[in-house]
């Protein structure tokens, strides 16, 4: 079947928006329904084979962020990339919306993607930020914040492209927040294959005696035991 702009739309739909805000609000990620059906991952994962798709490739190891690889897409991204992009845009952005509102900071995010890609491109941030990572026996990726400078989406989303305790074990996503005043907090998620994680980019809102207090949130990847792990990163800007 065609991956098409109004498939993409209806899977997104099956996904109970409200809920995912709520309990985005509570662990700061959140996972969405099936997005991709098995044979489909298996499509996008086999890309990462073919370099000329793609515009650069990151040595996690090189650059001390811990060990495996990703791979920036080109602006030229396959169709399922893409549909999912556009149709998951429009259902996370009341979620940014608020979280700015409570953070009493600016909300710049137009109602149209392609109107919020033309600004970042028109300060410099013009090259794709799409993502496919890959991770093998004994990888892993440090605890991060993703810093894009000003011009940034508060959300991104990641889909597991290969079948936990089938075709990998370990490598469960790791999200770590920091709040105020107490220990930070730690959360491990095994990523369904097919299945999307809404999580934070940098910070969020968290409830206090004082307001909406940003909480500053780190990512990251456990330690893969075996097999290998692809997954799809989805990122709602561009980057420099």
């Amino acid at each position: 079947m065609e991956f098409t702009p109004a498939e993409a739309r209806r899977r997104v739909a099956g996904t109970d928006w409200a809920a995912l805000a709520a309990q985005s609000d509570e662990h700061g990620c959140a996972p969405t329904g099936p997005l991709l059906t098995p044979e489909e991952c298996a499509g996008l994962a086999a890309l990462y084979d073919r370099p000329e798709l793609f515009r650069t490739t990151v040595d996690l190891a090189r650059h001390r962020f811990g060990s495996g690889e990703y791979r920036y897409f080109t602006h030229d991204l396959p169709a399922p990339v893409a549909a999912l992009r556009a149709a998951l845009h429009p259902r996370l952005l009341p979620v940014a919306r608020d979280r700015a509102a409570r953070l009493d900071r600016p909300a710049p995010w137009p109602d149209s993607l392609p109107e919020w890609l033309e600004r970042c491109r028109a300060v410099g941030r013009d090259r794709s930020a799409q993502i496919l990572l890959s991770h093998g026996p004994g990888d892993w990726n440090a605890l991060h914040p993703d810093v894009f400078g000003e011009l940034v989406f508060p959300l991104q989303l990641v889909i597991a492209l290969d079948a936990y305790g089938t075709d990998c074990t370990g490598g469960e996503f790791l999200l770590v927040e920091q709040r105020a005043r107490a220990q930070s907090r730690g959360t491990a998620t095994v990523l369904r294959q097919g299945h999307g994680l809404v999580f934070t980019t940098r910070d969020r809102p968290v409830p206090s005696r004082r307001g909406w207090p940003a909480g500053a949130v780190r990512h990251g990847v456990s330690t893969v035991r075996s097999g290998r792990r692809r997954t799809l990163g989805l990122v709602f800007h561009d980057a420099a």
